[in-house]
């Protein structure tokens, strides 16, 4: 049965996300924990791996949701679930409606659409920074020094691209996080 339950949940956030992995976010979210598949603390884990491994995110996050609630094969069915309506959309779409998407009409429409996925991304992660914030301000393991080292890195970087009009380097940023992170912590 959770096989079932896995497919038919990734399927459908396969099928009705529009805008990508980011797009997805909010409704994976909010599948696994309406389903107890997750906590809230185990979805923000899972997102920040699903993030930081090669790979689309949403095929991450599907692999790695399923193999949490049933191994193997629960990561294969899941996987599975989320690649499949895209793999036909695109099928579909290549072989009926080749010149569809060249119309001027059909660009109005994608990019009235664009908007509102950034506006449901944007809402997505403020709500999960604040109440991944909150969590972690309750803590006890909480780190006032580690907050200040990611407002430093945050301000650097703003202050960077404000002055220099171009995008700081992540390397960079991490080395800088790193050199903070010694100073503060004295190793």
């Amino acid at each position: 049965m959770i096989f079932l339950e896995l497919f038919l949940a990734f399927f459908k956030i396969g099928l009705f996300t529009f805008g990508g992995a980011y797009g997805a976010i909010p409704i994976i979210r909010e599948t696994v924990l309406t389903k107890g598949w997750l906590t809230e603390g185990m979805f923000s884990y899972f997102l920040g791996v699903a993030e930081s491994t090669p790979g689309p995110i949403m095929v991450n996050l599907a692999t790695y949701v399923g193999s949490d609630q049933a191994g193997i094969a629960g990561s294969a069915v899941a996987t599975l679930g989320v690649i499949l309506p895209s793999f036909i959309i695109i099928l579909l779409i290549v072989s009926l409606l080749r010149s569809f998407i060249e119309k001027d009409s059909v660009q109005a429409v994608l990019n009235l659409i664009k908007p509102c996925i950034a506006g449901v991304i944007l809402a997505a992660g403020t709500s999960m920074l604040l109440t991944n914030l909150i969590e972690s301000v309750k803590s006890p393991d909480f780190s006032y020094q580690g907050a200040i080292i990611g407002a430093i890195v945050v301000g650097v970087s703003i202050f960077y691209k404000k002055v220099r009009k171009k995008e700081s380097s992540p390397i960079l940023l991490i080395v800088f996080a790193a050199v903070l992170g010694i100073i503060f912590y004295g190793y």
